[in-house]
């Protein structure tokens, strides 16, 4: 079979697990599991910034990163099909008491105008207004289509929002997969953002968790809403050697994903039924427009051994990861050109 429904299918592998069982470890809420200490340091260090906290998903660590700079009855601003909004169950709502500001992005990236003109602030509208404090910016874009920022927009949308008092959070769930597209190191891309989040579970293959990374002012306030949250955790420096074999083992390795996946979309975009924005496949993802109802594709990849999601009803997507090989880009490939033909 070819697992293409996420790059979150990936399992560890024997080096990693062998880093897992060799782990020293000790009681994280008490501060001294040094593995972790170790995994926190170390990805601080790579993004340029004071401290770093190891939480147990993407979804938490952007939680904590928006309760910890917000107030409840604030607005943050977000591109419309984010993760923030789409994939994370209200959280912003229920966990922070805020309300967002959908900025429409262009394959899934925000235009530094369009998030000045989405920023609302409640000083000198009556009271009328939230206050927005908050911009978060997704990069790579999931819904995009797995696209990157210019460097330009990133470091101008930082600019504008701290320029209306507003912080800014960087969702970098796939960062790396953005620093190996881009060739931009990934200090640069977080050079002017308050937060940023990093998922190990994604591309870079670890079975369990994400850093938040940020000052240590920051980092100390989000310390203790991840506790309120339920994130503490024990001896998880079981969790954390993982992560630290995944940064450094299987950052490079993403271009290998990177160049399948566009050379699966160069393939599916010649077929008659089968449509691919191959400006978008930047990364590790592909969005493939179908003709026929995209549950019906998904269903007859899936009796051919395929295996993938559908995102709305003739959209469905393939993501590539460490555990997809040539001959798996093969098997979707052939099976796309079946169902091209019936």
């Amino acid at each position: 079979m070819a697992d293409l429904r996420s790059d979150t299918v990936t399992k560890p592998c024997s080096a990693m697990r062998a880093a897992i069982a060799a782990a020293e470890v000790g009681d994280d809420v008490l501060g001294d599991d040094p593995t972790i200490l170790a995994l926190e340091a170390k990805i601080a260090t790579m993004l340029g910034k004071e401290a770093a906290l190891f939480v147990a998903s993407g979804t938490m660590s952007n939680a904590v990163a928006i309760r910890a700079q917000t107030q409840p009855g604030d607005e943050i601003i977000t591109e419309s099909t984010s993760h923030i909004y789409i994939y994370e169950g209200g959280g912003f709502a229920a966990l922070s008491g805020c309300s967002v500001a959908l900025v429409k992005g262009h394959s899934g990236l925000m235009k530094p105008s369009d998030v000045e003109d989405a920023i609302r602030k409640s000083d000198g509208s009556l009271g009328h207004f939230p206050n927005g404090s908050l911009v978060c910016v997704e990069n790579t874009s999931n819904r995009g289509g797995g696209t990157c920022y210019s460097l330009e927009d990133l470091d101008e949308i930082c600019r504008i929002a701290h320029s209306k008092n507003c912080k800014t959070h960087l969702d970098g769930a796939r960062l790396f997969n953005a620093v190996v597209a881009t060739g931009v190191d990934a200090a640069r891309i977080a050079q002017d953002f308050d937060t940023v989040s990093i998922c190990l579970s994604k591309g870079l293959g670890a079975p369990v968790g994400s850093l938040l990374v940020g000052s240590a002012a920051d980092i100390e306030r989000a310390h203790r809403w991840r506790k309120l949250f339920g994130g503490g955790m024990r001896q998880a420096g079981i969790l954390a050697a993982a992560g630290l074999y995944a940064l450094e083992n299987n950052i490079e390795r993403l271009a290998l994903d990177h160049e399948r996946a566009l050379r699966f979309a160069t393939a599916i975009n010649g077929l008659a039924n089968f449509s691919v924005n191959l400006g978008d496949v930047q990364t590790n993802m592909c969005y493939v427009e179908t003709v026929a109802p995209a549950i019906d594709v998904v269903a007859a990849l899936a009796d051919r051994g395929v295996y993938l999601f559908d995102t709305s009803p003739h959209t469905v997507r393939v993501v590539t990861h460490l555990d997809v090989d040539d001959a798996d880009i093969d098997r979707a490939i052939t099976a796309f050109k079946e169902l091209d033909n019936l």
